[in-house]
Protein backbone atom coordinates (compact mmCIF):
# COMPACT_ATOMS: atom_id res chain seq x y z
CA UNK A 1 0.00 0.00 0.00
CA UNK A 2 1.21 3.87 -0.67
CA UNK A 3 2.40 5.53 2.21
CA UNK A 4 0.53 8.96 2.80
CA UNK A 5 1.78 11.89 4.47
CA UNK A 6 -0.47 13.42 7.88
CA UNK A 7 0.68 16.25 9.34
CA UNK A 8 0.23 16.00 13.00
CA UNK A 9 -1.54 19.38 14.83
CA UNK A 10 0.59 21.54 17.08
CA UNK A 11 -1.84 21.24 19.51
CA UNK A 12 -4.99 18.67 20.51
CA UNK A 13 -7.82 19.75 23.26
CA UNK A 14 -10.16 17.95 24.51
CA UNK A 15 -13.91 19.39 25.21
CA UNK A 16 -15.11 22.59 23.54
CA UNK A 17 -16.36 24.34 26.51
CA UNK A 18 -14.93 27.74 27.73
CA UNK A 19 -11.79 26.21 28.46
CA UNK A 20 -11.21 24.24 25.63
CA UNK A 21 -12.34 27.15 22.93
CA UNK A 22 -10.42 29.93 24.70
CA UNK A 23 -7.31 27.75 23.95
CA UNK A 24 -7.91 26.70 20.81
CA UNK A 25 -8.93 30.33 19.41
CA UNK A 26 -5.84 31.84 21.32
CA UNK A 27 -3.59 29.46 19.68
CA UNK A 28 -4.92 29.14 16.11
CA UNK A 29 -3.83 32.96 16.40
CA UNK A 30 -0.99 32.70 17.74
CA UNK A 31 -0.65 30.53 14.38
CA UNK A 32 -0.86 27.23 16.13
CA UNK A 33 -2.99 24.27 14.44
CA UNK A 34 -5.45 23.10 16.66
CA UNK A 35 -7.90 19.78 16.69
CA UNK A 36 -9.88 20.33 19.03
CA UNK A 37 -11.97 17.13 19.99
CA UNK A 38 -15.44 17.36 21.78
CA UNK A 39 -17.14 13.90 23.11
CA UNK A 40 -21.10 15.97 22.91
CA UNK A 41 -22.36 16.49 19.57
CA UNK A 42 -22.47 19.82 19.80
CA UNK A 43 -19.59 23.04 20.95
CA UNK A 44 -20.61 24.83 23.86
CA UNK A 45 -19.86 22.48 26.99
CA UNK A 46 -22.57 24.00 29.54
CA UNK A 47 -23.54 26.95 28.11
CA UNK A 48 -24.54 25.08 25.00
CA UNK A 49 -28.08 26.95 24.01
CA UNK A 50 -30.93 26.19 21.42
CA UNK A 51 -34.48 27.03 20.69
CA UNK A 52 -36.63 24.10 21.89
CA UNK A 53 -39.67 22.86 19.82
CA UNK A 54 -41.88 25.38 20.80
CA UNK A 55 -39.19 28.23 19.58
CA UNK A 56 -38.06 29.16 23.25
CA UNK A 57 -34.52 29.67 23.12
CA UNK A 58 -33.70 27.06 26.42
CA UNK A 59 -30.16 26.57 28.07
CA UNK A 60 -29.72 23.09 27.93
CA UNK A 61 -27.66 22.40 30.58
CA UNK A 62 -28.83 25.05 32.82
CA UNK A 63 -29.15 29.01 33.38
CA UNK A 64 -26.00 30.56 32.51
CA UNK A 65 -25.12 34.10 33.49
CA UNK A 66 -22.02 35.66 32.52
CA UNK A 67 -20.57 37.80 35.17
CA UNK A 68 -16.77 39.52 36.18
CA UNK A 69 -15.22 42.27 37.67
CA UNK A 70 -12.12 41.32 35.20
CA UNK A 71 -11.98 44.11 32.25
CA UNK A 72 -9.67 41.99 30.56
CA UNK A 73 -12.61 38.66 30.46
CA UNK A 74 -15.13 41.35 29.44
CA UNK A 75 -13.28 42.93 26.70
CA UNK A 76 -12.45 39.85 25.38
CA UNK A 77 -15.55 37.56 25.39
CA UNK A 78 -16.88 40.89 23.32
CA UNK A 79 -14.71 40.15 20.44
CA UNK A 80 -16.85 37.36 19.37
CA UNK A 81 -20.23 38.39 19.35
CA UNK A 82 -22.89 41.06 20.56
CA UNK A 83 -23.83 41.11 24.34
CA UNK A 84 -27.09 42.99 25.89
CA UNK A 85 -26.76 44.56 30.01
CA UNK A 86 -28.76 41.73 31.93
CA UNK A 87 -29.22 42.38 35.90
CA UNK A 88 -29.99 38.90 36.98
CA UNK A 89 -32.67 38.72 40.04
CA UNK A 90 -33.51 35.78 42.69
CA UNK A 91 -36.33 35.42 44.67
CA UNK A 92 -36.74 32.61 47.62
CA UNK A 93 -39.68 30.92 48.62
CA UNK A 94 -39.44 31.58 52.74
CA UNK A 95 -41.86 31.33 55.22
CA UNK A 96 -44.92 31.53 52.65
CA UNK A 97 -43.21 34.82 51.10
CA UNK A 98 -41.47 35.35 48.03
CA UNK A 99 -38.33 37.28 48.74
CA UNK A 100 -35.33 38.95 47.18
CA UNK A 101 -31.66 36.28 47.27
CA UNK A 102 -29.52 37.35 48.51
CA UNK A 103 -30.69 38.28 51.91
CA UNK A 104 -31.27 41.79 52.48
CA UNK A 105 -33.01 44.31 54.02
CA UNK A 106 -36.04 44.26 51.99
CA UNK A 107 -36.18 40.53 52.75
CA UNK A 108 -35.73 41.34 56.63
CA UNK A 109 -38.82 43.85 56.16
CA UNK A 110 -40.99 40.98 54.74
CA UNK A 111 -40.27 38.27 57.21
CA UNK A 112 -39.73 40.03 60.63
CA UNK A 113 -41.54 43.00 63.05
CA UNK A 114 -40.93 46.16 62.40
CA UNK A 115 -39.15 47.14 65.22
CA UNK A 116 -36.61 44.17 65.09
CA UNK A 117 -35.32 45.05 61.43
CA UNK A 118 -34.90 48.95 62.83
CA UNK A 119 -32.66 47.54 65.38
CA UNK A 120 -31.06 44.44 63.03
CA UNK A 121 -30.07 47.41 60.44
CA UNK A 122 -28.77 49.79 62.65
CA UNK A 123 -26.59 47.22 64.33
CA UNK A 124 -25.31 45.80 60.81
CA UNK A 125 -24.66 49.32 59.68
CA UNK A 126 -22.58 49.93 62.95
CA UNK A 127 -20.52 46.69 62.90
CA UNK A 128 -19.64 45.73 59.13
CA UNK A 129 -19.62 49.55 58.28
CA UNK A 130 -18.83 50.69 54.64
CA UNK A 131 -19.45 46.67 53.49
CA UNK A 132 -22.21 45.95 50.75
CA UNK A 133 -22.23 42.35 51.44
CA UNK A 134 -20.96 40.29 54.50
CA UNK A 135 -21.23 36.12 54.77
CA UNK A 136 -23.75 34.14 56.63
CA UNK A 137 -20.55 32.57 58.87
CA UNK A 138 -19.58 36.11 59.51
CA UNK A 139 -23.06 36.59 60.65
CA UNK A 140 -23.17 32.89 63.06
CA UNK A 141 -19.67 34.25 64.69
CA UNK A 142 -20.68 37.93 65.88
CA UNK A 143 -20.10 38.50 68.77
CA UNK A 144 -23.30 40.46 69.36
CA UNK A 145 -26.46 37.95 70.24
CA UNK A 146 -29.04 39.71 67.67
CA UNK A 147 -27.20 39.47 64.69
CA UNK A 148 -25.56 35.92 65.57
CA UNK A 149 -29.52 35.29 65.51
CA UNK A 150 -30.14 36.49 61.88
CA UNK A 151 -27.13 34.60 61.01
CA UNK A 152 -28.84 30.99 62.25
CA UNK A 153 -32.05 32.43 60.65
CA UNK A 154 -30.18 32.81 57.04
CA UNK A 155 -28.31 29.54 57.60
CA UNK A 156 -31.38 27.70 58.73
CA UNK A 157 -34.09 28.90 56.11
CA UNK A 158 -31.80 30.14 53.16
CA UNK A 159 -28.68 28.12 53.34
CA UNK A 160 -29.91 24.70 55.12
CA UNK A 161 -32.27 23.31 52.95
CA UNK A 162 -30.88 24.55 49.06
CA UNK A 163 -27.40 23.14 50.22
CA UNK A 164 -28.82 20.09 51.43
CA UNK A 165 -30.31 19.06 48.50
CA UNK A 166 -27.53 20.42 46.11
CA UNK A 167 -24.97 18.15 47.58
CA UNK A 168 -27.19 14.94 48.60
CA UNK A 169 -25.66 15.48 52.48
CA UNK A 170 -27.22 17.44 55.95
CA UNK A 171 -25.33 20.62 55.50
CA UNK A 172 -22.88 20.11 58.69
CA UNK A 173 -20.84 17.78 56.12
CA UNK A 174 -20.61 20.76 53.63
CA UNK A 175 -17.04 22.12 53.48
CA UNK A 176 -17.13 25.63 54.75
CA UNK A 177 -15.96 26.82 51.71
CA UNK A 178 -19.48 26.26 50.03
CA UNK A 179 -20.74 28.00 53.15
CA UNK A 180 -18.93 31.25 52.47
CA UNK A 181 -20.51 31.81 49.17
CA UNK A 182 -23.26 32.81 50.74
CA UNK A 183 -24.02 36.36 51.24
CA UNK A 184 -26.19 38.85 52.91
CA UNK A 185 -26.99 42.23 51.47
CA UNK A 186 -26.29 45.18 53.86
CA UNK A 187 -28.90 47.36 51.76
CA UNK A 188 -31.92 46.92 49.43
CA UNK A 189 -29.79 45.94 46.36
CA UNK A 190 -31.74 43.11 44.41
CA UNK A 191 -29.33 42.16 41.99
CA UNK A 192 -27.79 38.15 42.56
CA UNK A 193 -24.66 39.47 41.50
CA UNK A 194 -22.10 42.19 42.65
CA UNK A 195 -20.03 42.51 39.64
CA UNK A 196 -19.59 45.31 37.36
CA UNK A 197 -20.09 43.39 34.29
CA UNK A 198 -23.03 41.86 34.10
CA UNK A 199 -24.62 40.58 30.20
CA UNK A 200 -25.94 37.80 28.53
CA UNK A 201 -25.15 36.98 24.41
CA UNK A 202 -28.16 38.41 22.15
CA UNK A 203 -28.16 35.06 19.96
CA UNK A 204 -27.31 33.21 22.83
CA UNK A 205 -24.33 31.18 23.78
CA UNK A 206 -23.70 28.72 20.76
CA UNK A 207 -23.82 31.57 18.43
CA UNK A 208 -20.77 32.69 20.74
CA UNK A 209 -19.15 29.33 20.64
CA UNK A 210 -19.34 29.40 17.05
CA UNK A 211 -17.70 32.57 16.18
CA UNK A 212 -14.64 31.75 18.17
CA UNK A 213 -14.10 28.55 16.67
CA UNK A 214 -14.28 29.91 13.23
CA UNK A 215 -10.76 30.34 12.57
CA UNK A 216 -8.74 28.16 9.36
CA UNK A 217 -6.36 27.14 11.63
CA UNK A 218 -8.77 24.81 14.32
CA UNK A 219 -10.47 21.75 13.46
CA UNK A 220 -13.25 21.06 15.42
CA UNK A 221 -14.90 17.07 15.80
CA UNK A 222 -17.80 16.73 17.08
CA UNK A 223 -18.99 13.24 18.64
CA UNK A 224 -15.35 12.32 18.93
CA UNK A 225 -14.06 10.94 22.40
CA UNK A 226 -10.47 12.01 23.11
CA UNK A 227 -9.69 9.28 24.29
CA UNK A 228 -10.32 7.48 21.47
CA UNK A 229 -7.59 9.19 19.32
CA UNK A 230 -5.42 9.92 22.26
CA UNK A 231 -3.33 7.64 24.79
CA UNK A 232 -1.27 7.99 27.09
CA UNK A 233 2.12 5.88 27.66
CA UNK A 234 3.49 4.71 31.03
CA UNK A 235 6.93 5.91 29.51
CA UNK A 236 5.53 9.44 29.66
CA UNK A 237 5.33 9.77 26.04
CA UNK A 238 1.29 10.63 24.32
CA UNK A 239 0.33 9.13 21.12
CA UNK A 240 -2.67 10.60 18.95
CA UNK A 241 -4.39 8.22 16.51
CA UNK A 242 -1.64 5.12 17.21
CA UNK A 243 1.76 7.38 16.45
CA UNK A 244 4.01 9.60 19.19
CA UNK A 245 2.68 12.72 19.38
CA UNK A 246 4.88 15.64 19.43
CA UNK A 247 2.84 18.60 20.22
CA UNK A 248 0.48 20.32 23.30
CA UNK A 249 -2.16 17.89 24.86
CA UNK A 250 -4.44 20.40 26.64
CA UNK A 251 -7.63 18.33 28.68
CA UNK A 252 -10.76 19.49 30.02
CA UNK A 253 -12.73 16.80 30.99
CA UNK A 254 -12.62 14.29 34.27
CA UNK A 255 -8.88 13.66 35.16
CA UNK A 256 -9.58 10.00 36.65
CA UNK A 257 -10.75 9.04 32.97
CA UNK A 258 -6.98 9.64 31.70
CA UNK A 259 -5.74 7.51 34.42
CA UNK A 260 -8.27 4.64 34.64
CA UNK A 261 -9.38 5.48 37.85
CA UNK A 262 -6.15 4.35 39.01
CA UNK A 263 -6.92 5.81 42.65
CA UNK A 264 -10.54 5.96 42.86
CA UNK A 265 -13.07 7.87 40.89
CA UNK A 266 -13.57 11.60 41.45
CA UNK A 267 -17.16 12.36 42.57
CA UNK A 268 -18.98 14.96 41.37
CA UNK A 269 -22.65 15.58 41.74
CA UNK A 270 -25.60 16.17 38.68
CA UNK A 271 -28.82 17.31 37.90
CA UNK A 272 -31.69 15.97 36.42
CA UNK A 273 -33.25 19.12 34.57
CA UNK A 274 -36.94 18.82 34.03
CA UNK A 275 -38.10 21.43 31.73
CA UNK A 276 -41.47 22.32 30.78
CA UNK A 277 -43.21 24.35 27.96
CA UNK A 278 -46.52 26.66 29.51
CA UNK A 279 -49.45 28.28 27.75
CA UNK A 280 -48.57 32.03 29.86
CA UNK A 281 -47.12 35.02 29.24
CA UNK A 282 -45.07 34.80 32.39
CA UNK A 283 -44.79 31.84 34.64
CA UNK A 284 -43.06 33.45 37.80
CA UNK A 285 -41.66 37.12 39.15
CA UNK A 286 -38.43 37.37 37.65
CA UNK A 287 -35.86 34.64 36.12
CA UNK A 288 -34.95 32.29 38.70
CA UNK A 289 -37.22 31.37 41.62
CA UNK A 290 -35.38 29.06 44.52
CA UNK A 291 -37.25 26.84 46.74
CA UNK A 292 -34.85 25.66 49.35
CA UNK A 293 -36.85 24.79 52.41
CA UNK A 294 -40.22 23.46 50.19
CA UNK A 295 -40.06 20.79 47.15
CA UNK A 296 -37.76 17.96 45.74
CA UNK A 297 -36.43 20.54 43.20
CA UNK A 298 -33.98 23.80 44.18
CA UNK A 299 -35.14 26.34 41.56
CA UNK A 300 -37.33 27.33 39.17
CA UNK A 301 -35.68 28.65 36.05
CA UNK A 302 -38.01 31.09 33.34
CA UNK A 303 -35.59 31.86 30.40
CA UNK A 304 -37.64 34.28 28.17
CA UNK A 305 -36.95 36.40 31.39
CA UNK A 306 -32.63 35.77 31.05
CA UNK A 307 -32.69 35.94 27.35
CA UNK A 308 -35.20 38.61 26.54
CA UNK A 309 -36.58 36.59 23.89
CA UNK A 310 -40.58 37.94 23.13
CA UNK A 311 -43.00 34.91 22.45
CA UNK A 312 -46.56 35.86 23.09
CA UNK A 313 -48.53 33.66 25.42
CA UNK A 314 -45.92 31.12 25.97
CA UNK A 315 -43.27 30.04 28.14
CA UNK A 316 -40.24 27.42 29.18
CA UNK A 317 -39.48 26.82 32.79
CA UNK A 318 -36.74 24.28 34.15
CA UNK A 319 -37.16 22.57 37.24
CA UNK A 320 -33.35 21.25 38.58
CA UNK A 321 -33.28 18.16 40.90
CA UNK A 322 -29.65 17.86 42.13
CA UNK A 323 -28.96 14.08 42.13
CA UNK A 324 -26.09 11.53 42.74
CA UNK A 325 -23.13 11.86 39.81
CA UNK A 326 -23.39 8.16 38.04
CA UNK A 327 -20.98 7.52 34.96
CA UNK A 328 -23.44 6.38 32.84
CA UNK A 329 -24.72 7.32 29.18
CA UNK A 330 -26.76 10.99 29.38
CA UNK A 331 -25.86 11.89 33.14
CA UNK A 332 -23.35 14.58 33.44
CA UNK A 333 -20.73 16.00 36.12
CA UNK A 334 -21.27 19.61 37.09
CA UNK A 335 -20.15 20.16 40.37
CA UNK A 336 -16.86 18.81 41.82
CA UNK A 337 -17.77 17.98 45.70
CA UNK A 338 -15.29 19.57 47.40
CA UNK A 339 -13.47 18.23 50.86
CA UNK A 340 -10.11 17.56 51.95
CA UNK A 341 -10.46 13.87 50.99
CA UNK A 342 -11.80 14.21 47.30
CA UNK A 343 -9.40 17.62 47.37
CA UNK A 344 -6.52 14.86 48.56
CA UNK A 345 -7.76 12.00 45.48
CA UNK A 346 -7.49 14.66 42.65
CA UNK A 347 -3.89 16.06 43.69
CA UNK A 348 -2.51 11.91 43.20
CA UNK A 349 -4.43 12.11 39.72
CA UNK A 350 -2.71 15.98 39.11
CA UNK A 351 0.72 14.55 40.46
CA UNK A 352 0.66 11.21 38.54
CA UNK A 353 -0.41 13.15 35.12
CA UNK A 354 2.42 15.66 35.67
CA UNK A 355 4.59 12.27 34.15
CA UNK A 356 2.91 13.86 30.77
CA UNK A 357 5.09 17.45 30.62
CA UNK A 358 3.02 17.70 26.86
CA UNK A 359 -0.61 17.28 29.04
CA UNK A 360 -1.96 20.56 30.45
CA UNK A 361 -5.27 20.27 32.47
CA UNK A 362 -7.86 23.26 32.37
CA UNK A 363 -11.07 24.01 33.73
CA UNK A 364 -13.94 23.22 36.23
CA UNK A 365 -13.91 19.23 35.65
CA UNK A 366 -9.89 18.83 34.76
CA UNK A 367 -8.67 21.06 37.94
CA UNK A 368 -11.75 19.68 40.21
CA UNK A 369 -12.35 23.29 41.43
CA UNK A 370 -15.93 25.34 40.66
CA UNK A 371 -15.38 28.15 38.02
CA UNK A 372 -17.65 30.90 37.05
CA UNK A 373 -17.80 31.09 33.45
CA UNK A 374 -15.26 34.19 33.96
CA UNK A 375 -12.94 32.46 35.73
CA UNK A 376 -12.43 29.76 33.30
CA UNK A 377 -11.72 32.06 30.23
CA UNK A 378 -9.40 33.82 32.57
CA UNK A 379 -7.62 30.64 33.57
CA UNK A 380 -7.83 29.45 29.58
CA UNK A 381 -5.94 32.32 28.56
CA UNK A 382 -3.40 32.27 31.30
CA UNK A 383 -3.43 28.34 29.66
CA UNK A 384 -2.70 29.68 26.11
CA UNK A 385 -0.06 32.25 27.83
CA UNK A 386 1.83 29.05 29.08
CA UNK A 387 1.81 26.57 25.82
CA UNK A 388 3.21 29.75 23.76
CA UNK A 389 6.00 30.41 26.14
CA UNK A 390 7.23 26.33 25.52
CA UNK A 391 10.44 25.96 23.51
CA UNK A 392 8.61 23.29 21.94
CA UNK A 393 6.13 25.26 20.45
CA UNK A 394 8.37 28.67 19.53
CA UNK A 395 7.89 27.89 15.89
CA UNK A 396 5.63 25.41 14.24
CA UNK A 397 6.21 22.09 15.75
CA UNK A 398 3.99 19.99 13.57
CA UNK A 399 5.70 17.03 12.45
CA UNK A 400 4.97 14.80 9.59
CA UNK A 401 4.19 11.37 10.45
CA UNK A 402 4.13 8.27 7.61
CA UNK A 403 1.21 6.05 7.20
CA UNK A 404 0.67 2.67 5.59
Amino acid sequence: MKRQRKEQPDVVVAGAGFAGTVIARELAEAGKHVLLLEKREHIGGNMYDEKNADGILIHRYGPHIFHTNDAAVYEYVRRFGTWMPYYHQVRGKIGGKEVPIPFNFQAMEQLFPAEKVSRLQQKLRFLFRERKRVSVMELLECSEKEIAELGQFVYDFVFAGYTAKQWGVPVDQVDRSVINRVPVVLGYENGYFADVYQLMPQEGYTSIFETMLRHPRIQCCLGTDAQTRITLQENGTIWLDGTVFHGVFVYTGMPDELLHYRYGTLPYRSLDLQFETLQLESAQSVGVVNYPNSEAFTRITEFKKLTGQKKSGITTILREYPTAFARQEGQEAYYPIENPENRARYERYRTALATWNQLYLCGRLAEYRYYNMDGVVARALQVSQEILERKSLSNDSRTVCLLT
